[in-house]
């Protein structure tokens, strides 16, 4: 298959943006359309019997065949899409899935087996908690809870039985950043994989397997999409760990539409110049919010009152556009605040072009009991910002005269 000249080019800030254009496409396409085509399509053809012997022969799961079979096994738009994530993560292989719980669930279905363990940092997606903690735990498979930044209490909760070490970075909500050397190291010397949910920073921010991370996933509904319109997730790395996760999708069917892989793929183009603007935009909001008397506290991995601005300032390019931070004041007052914005709306999501703002006790953790969710630093107070990508200035301006009302 030929591919465009750019295709695999390293990684550096200049190139960036070029691959997220080019990087994993063929250079000649159908019809000669110079976009990757929407291919709707179950079922495909083969002219003649010798095709289909050549086709059974030389199929090899890890590399993205010439042609297709049946839907369930591949999809030249996906295919397209999982050839582009690859080279922007820098790995050898991309599986593309539904969503971003589908990249997590699937991956670590494939990776546990009954009777084994892995450790989970807390500050996570509360989906992946729930999912770690509970449903696995129906099939032997055991969870520890570390703190997140704890590498001392992390290597201590390794068993012999220990499989893997997942985290993300930064997290959600708190956009807590790993140490990945520190992470690496106890990986490799205790002999347990890594898996880093970096749906938070993006390939522009942040490559966790240059750091010696064995499995990166996103949520591609999130940045590499960009504009709130569709779903889908991604496991990237080596091929001795995605050729049994792509095998195992073919059995579970967990698929991603071809529509939706084209919308993703007309989002990724955008992403350096997206990302880049959010990543200044929340810098400069979050130092604004730092400075309001209103605001009790302020979590942004750039500022230097977050607790991993070391770690972040040596590792991302930006931050990327999720500014957490604490009224001052209680429920009702902060739902006044965010009653009066005008600019961002109130919802789930994040890194679209739209500004979006999260209550996340009512949004994301309203089904823990209060307990619960104080454990986990959700406070009623707490508010998620989610830059777009408006001007920042009118962004700080719709913030200044919501905080005046309160």
């Amino acid at each position: 298959m030929q591919r465009h000249p750019l295709s695999g080019v390293e990684h550096s800030a200049a190139t960036t943006s070029t691959q997220a254009v080019h990087a994993g496409e063929q250079r000649f396409r159908a019809h000669h359309s110079l976009t990757v085509p929407v291919v709707q399509s179950a079922v495909y053809t083969f002219d003649t019997t010798a095709d289909l012997v050549n086709y059974t022969e030389d199929r090899l799961f890890w590399s993205e065949p010439e042609r297709e079979e049946y839907g369930r096994y591949g999809n030249p738009t996906v295919r397209a899409l999982e050839a582009k994530l690859a080279e922007l993560e820098g790995a050898q292989d991309a599986i593309v899935v539904s969503s971003g719980m589908g990249a997590v669930t699937a991956t670590l279905l494939l990776l546990l087996q009954p009777g084994q363990h892995f450790i989970l940092t807390d500050n996570c997606y509360l989906s992946t908690l729930d999912f770690s903690q509970g449903f696995l735990k129906r099939y032997g498979v055991a969870c520890t809870l570390t703190p997140f930044g704890d590498y001392d209490a992390l290597e201590a909760a390794i068993r012999p039985e220990t499989r893997l070490i997942f985290s993300e970075s930064p997290t959600n909500p708190f956009m807590r950043c790993l140490d990945f050397e520190r992470l690496t190291e106890i990986a490799r010397r205790r002999n347990v994989l890594t898996v880093v949910d970096s749906t938070f920073a993006t390939p522009y921010n942040l490559r966790p397997l240059q750091f010696g991370v064995d499995l990166v996933i996103h949520s591609l509904t999130k940045y590499l999409a960009g504009h709130n319109d569709a779903m889908g997730g991604v496991v990237a790395g080596r091929y001795d760990l995605t050729t049994p996760l792509r095998q195992m999708q073919g059995l579970l069917g967990n698929l991603l539409a071809p529509q939706n892989a084209y919308l993703i793929l007309r989002g990724i183009k955008t992403l350096a110049l997206r990302v880049e603007h959010q990543n200044c935009s929340a810098l400069a909001i979050a130092r604004f919010l730092e400075a309001q008397p209103k605001v009790r506290r302020v979590w942004y991995p750039l500022l230097e009152s977050h607790p991993d601005h070391a770690v972040a300032a040596a590792t991302l390019r930006g931050a990327g556009g999720v500014v957490s931070f604490e009224i001052d004041g209680d429920m009702e007052r902060t739902h006044r605040f965010l009653d009066a914005l005008r600019i961002p709306v109130i919802g789930p999501s994040l890194g679209g072009v739209e500004s979006i703002v999260s209550p996340l006790a009512l949004m994301g953790y309203a089904s823990l009991p209060p307990e619960e969710r104080l454990a986990l630093g959700i406070r009623d107070e707490l508010v998620r910002l989610c830059v777009g990508i408006e001007e920042t200035t009118d962004l700080i301006a719709d913030l200044s005269q919501a905080l005046a009302q309160i």
